[in-house]
């Protein structure tokens, strides 16, 4: 029997909310019932007061992640023969999913809310929407489950990562595929009856080989045992950014919450990414300075860039501005993993104020992203950009 989910969908810019009746099983024939907000924090509908609590946005999505993991590995196929890899997928799911701040997934819901007017936000537009933002989380995951291996980490959000865990190893591989994979069983089940079904297939598959192309422009650029410092220059570094992070962690969401507004035009999608991908770069950035000087307690994550031989802004920026001794003294240096050697890198990046040059170089980022935002987005909500812009502005984690 069907449990029914109730939820109240909170969108930003004004007090409004919709009364919605879910099932988390289908996603056809809303039921939907604009409401007010009460100052006593009820919802009001035709006059009616409901003690139900209001759900945000981050607690919906949250609400529909376990829907998603019954369907795949409950609901979707009934061989008995499969049921040790479907409970194995369930694992894998839970473990290496939700984990996350998820500021990817929700903003397809954000940036959607930001595009359509309230009127056309039905509750087959919201539950899509935040189904895309889990698909662009289980993205993430896949990536971050292959990368993990790659680089040798140890860590990922405050836990050991998916292959260091026991009777796992390199099985994770195939794990990572069955993430993917799941990807394009929800969207085909959930949006194929979409006017943009074709163009979120196309963008996601898109954005995975770009991805894929500057994870290898990483590995090609710092391969394992061979330390080549004159690899690492600005330029290169971009171009790993833009095409390793920038695509899917930005522009990605904003894209698909474009496409199911209706949004189609080339000209603008190509000005949304120059806002984004700029955005991205200014986001890797971040994560390079708190892989050296970030708390892992706050992170999550124990910083490996200096021993794993990273092309990272701050090599990057250091090999710019240092003497010739003190790049000898990198060369001796970076890419080992002693203590020793790890601790005499970071030496030199405090004798060359590298936390100053990064607080700089953060101040005038934001300012070039506020620029772009008003030259480039004439046509499109500057809250979309300023919203992303805000989140990762003076990040710890």
């Amino acid at each position: 029997m069907r449990r029914l989910l109730s939820y109240v969908i909170i969108a930003p810019r004004i007090l409004r909310t919709m009364w919605v009746t879910v099932s988390p099983h289908k996603l056809k024939s809303p039921s939907v019932m604009m409401c007010t907000s009460s100052f006593q924090g009820d919802s009001v509908c035709n006059g009616t007061q409901s003690k139900k609590p209001l759900l945000s946005d981050p607690q919906l999505f949250e609400a529909q992640f376990s829907e998603l993991v019954a369907e795949l590995t409950e609901r979707d196929f009934k061989d008995p023969d499969l049921a040790d890899a479907l409970d194995r997928l369930r694992q894998i799911m839970v473990y290496n999913v939700p984990g996350g701040k998820k500021n990817r997934g929700l903003s397809v819901i954000g940036s959607l809310r930001e595009l359509l007017p309230p009127s056309q936000l039905t509750q087959d537009t919201v539950q899509r929407a935040l189904l895309v933002g889990w698909c662009i989380e289980m993205l993430q995951a896949f990536f971050l489950m292959a990368d993990d291996i790659m680089d040798g980490s140890l860590t990922r959000r405050g836990q050991p990562c998916w292959y260091k865990r026991d009777g796992i190893g390199l099985d994770a591989i195939n794990d990572s595929f069955l993430v993917e994979a799941s990807i394009y069983r929800l969207l085909r089940r959930h949006c194929r009856d979409q006017p943009y079904y074709v163009h979120l297939l196309e963008l996601f598959n898109e954005t995975t080989f770009q991805t894929e192309l500057g994870q290898s422009l990483d590995l090609m650029t710092a391969p394992p045992g061979q330390i080549d410092l004159s690899r690492f220059t600005m330029k290169r570094y971009q171009a790993i950014v833009k095409y390793k992070t920038a695509f899917y962690s930005f522009y990605l969401p904003v894209a698909s919450a474009m496409y199911m507004a209706g949004i189609n035009s080339e000209e603008e999608h190509s000005n949304a990414k120059n806002i984004l991908l700029e955005m991205g770069e200014f986001f890797q950035i971040q994560d390079d300075y708190l892989d050296c000087y970030g708390d892992p307690a706050v992170t999550g994550k124990i910083g490996t860039d200096i021993q794993d031989n990273k092309c990272s802004w701050l090599v990057v920026k250091a090999l710019e501005i240092m003497s010739p001794k003190q790049k000898a003294e990198l060369e001796a240096c970076y890419g080992r993993d002693d203590e020793d050697s790890v601790e005499k890198v970071k030496a030199l990046y405090n004798t060359l104020q590298m936390q100053t040059l990064y607080h700089k170089y953060e101040e005038e980022s934001y300012q070039r992203l506020q620029k772009l935002i008003a030259h480039h987005a004439q046509n499109l909500p500057h809250s979309i950009f300023l919203n992303f812009a805000k989140k990762i502005y003076k990040r710890n984690k």
